[in-house]
């Protein structure tokens, strides 16, 4: 009985026991379902709060983008009003500039109608003068045949021949009018855009010599150079071509050679062999074979910068290199290279003064004296080794006209070609740009008064300035204006064809009366 009783209170127990668990679990389930209803609320309120924050970030942030957005569009606003009010006044100056360049043709135009006139009016007076001639010529020889009884054509040479004197003077006279009506125009106008040109464009200077001082750290460094028996200054004279002057000097030493190129080769070559220290027959080759390479590469780009600086396009390589050269090459001391720049520049300024093309005459003023890069090279004149190397390397009739005549020697086929001999006789004569040996300096002013006084009814002449001036006094009962007018001009052409010397020689002729009476 007892085991069944037991049992039942077991079996009570457990029943009592999954109840209570029953109850307690139910419960857990009941706080847990609570407790996730609370946290859905609570993330549905943060997740409302965040999206509201959210909200609000976006608010903010597309009123940020719609005021840069303003401020970008006011800004461009502002810059395209500043750069229409630029073109427009842009306009304006050219407007005002086109109305002055209008008035300017016109009154050019009007000054051509009045020297026309004037030209006509002469022609009628010189057509008046040759009938006058022709009937003085009838007459005369009427006269001539009635008293003289000399034969026709004995009287018709003796009457030709006072003809052409008295129309030899009439032309002088005629001509010297002409001349100083042309001139009169001309040279106020030359002189405008020449003073222009030179105003805008000023340079430096310097003059350059056939040798060059190297400076040595000691005398020591003296025998270093010359090497046991000569061996390292014969190797440095065979790899150069220069000649090595180690004299009493202290501390320096001489190279002198006429080819600039090779004497800065060597030069740089024995600063580098100084400074290395190492000074033998074999490094001496290898230095300067390699300074001849650097030279050479700096020589392209000193040619390179010089084109590129005037904008030019289109020139074979190998005259690029020529004029890269010519920075080693001087004529009367001036660097031809820099004097090459100077002759593009006045060249181009003058050009555009007188409105034809700009670029040719810059581009024929830095190639006028290409010549001078190769002249110890090949036989001739520089301005016809120039021009032979510009044609042959691809360049136009114009331009290898222009480095022809460029001296003078021959006739220019453009304006370009004219300019550029002008703007070469001015970087040439501007004072202090050249020099000379004081020994040719003295002949050419001795041989310029010489050809003065050879003619006729001169009394005095003087070279000045530097022998760019000869002024000649001539004895006024001897010499007319008009006669005086053709010695100026013929002397002018003397000195042209039998002289050589840089820039220009004015020629100037005069004539004065002096009336000198004493009160006694």
């Amino acid at each position: 009985m007892q085991p069944i009783v037991y049992i039942v209170i077991a079996v009570c127990t457990g029943l009592v026991a999954g109840l209570v668990f029953a109850l307690i679990s139910q419960a857990k389930i009941k706080n847990k379902t609570i407790e996730i209803e609370q946290a859905k609320a609570k993330a549905l309120d943060e997740a409302q709060r965040e999206a509201e924050s959210l909200k609000k970030e976006a608010h903010v942030e597309a009123k940020d983008i719609v005021y840069q957005a303003k401020a970008e569009a006011e800004k461009e606003v502002r810059e395209r009003r500043s750069e229409l009010n630029h073109l427009d006044k842009r306009l304006r100056q050219k407007e005002e500039s086109f109305d002055k360049k209008f008035e300017q043709i016109e009154r050019r135009e009007q000054e051509l109608n009045r020297r026309e006139k004037d030209y006509t009016s002469k022609e009628r007076a010189i057509q008046e003068k040759d009938n006058t001639f022709n009937k003085l010529i009838k007459e005369q020889t009427e006269m001539l045949q009635k008293i003289s009884g000399l034969s026709s054509e004995e009287a018709k040479q003796e009457l030709l021949r006072k003809i052409e004197e008295e129309s030899r003077f009439e032309g002088a006279r005629l001509a010297k009018k002409i001349e100083d009506e042309a001139r009169e125009n001309a040279d106020k106008k030359a002189k405008e855009i020449i003073g222009f040109s030179i105003q805008r464009y000023a340079s430096d200077y310097v003059t350059d010599a056939t040798v060059t001082s190297v400076n040595l750290p000691n005398d020591e460094m003296k025998g270093r150079i010359i090497g046991r028996e000569g061996r390292n200054i014969r190797a440095l004279e065979a790899a150069t071509g220069v000649d090595l002057i180690v004299d009493d000097t202290p501390e320096t030493v001489t190279l002198s050679a006429f080819d600039p190129v090779r004497r800065e080769i060597a030069r740089l070559s024995l600063e580098r062999l100084i400074t290395d220290g190492r000074i033998h027959p074999t490094r001496i080759e290898e230095i300067v074979e390699k300074v001849k390479k650097e030279v050479e590469t700096y020589i392209r780009e000193e040619g390179e910068k010089a084109v590129f600086d005037f904008g030019l396009s289109g020139i074979h390589p190998e005259l690029v290199r020529l004029i890269g050269r010519l920075k080693y090459r001087t004529s009367y001391g001036q660097n031809v290279l820099q004097h090459s720049r100077e002759v593009a520049y006045l060249a181009g300024m003058m050009a555009g003064e007188l409105r034809v093309d700009v670029k040719l005459s810059k581009r024929a003023g830095i190639l006028h004296d290409i010549g001078k890069a190769i002249d110890h090279e090949v036989e001739g004149s520089h301005q016809e080794i120039g021009a032979n190397m510009a044609k042959k390397l691809g360049e136009n009739n114009k331009v290898t006209n222009a480095i022809l005549v460029h001296h003078g020697e021959g006739d220019p086929i453009t304006v370009e070609a004219a300019l550029v001999a002008a703007a070469d006789a001015l970087s040439a004569a501007r004072p202090g740009v050249r020099k000379e040996s004081i020994e040719n300096y003295l002949k050419r002013l001795e041989k310029l008064e010489q050809m003065a006084l050879s003619y006729k009814g001169v009394e005095k002449c003087y070279a000045i300035q530097a022998g760019r001036e000869i002024r000649i006094i001539v004895k006024p009962e001897d010499v007319t204006d008009e006669i005086s007018s053709m010695i100026s001009r013929e002397l002018a052409k003397k000195i042209e064809s039998e002289m050589t010397y840089p820039g220009q020689i004015k020629v100037t002729v005069i004539r004065e009366s002096r009336y000198v009476e004493y009160a006694k």
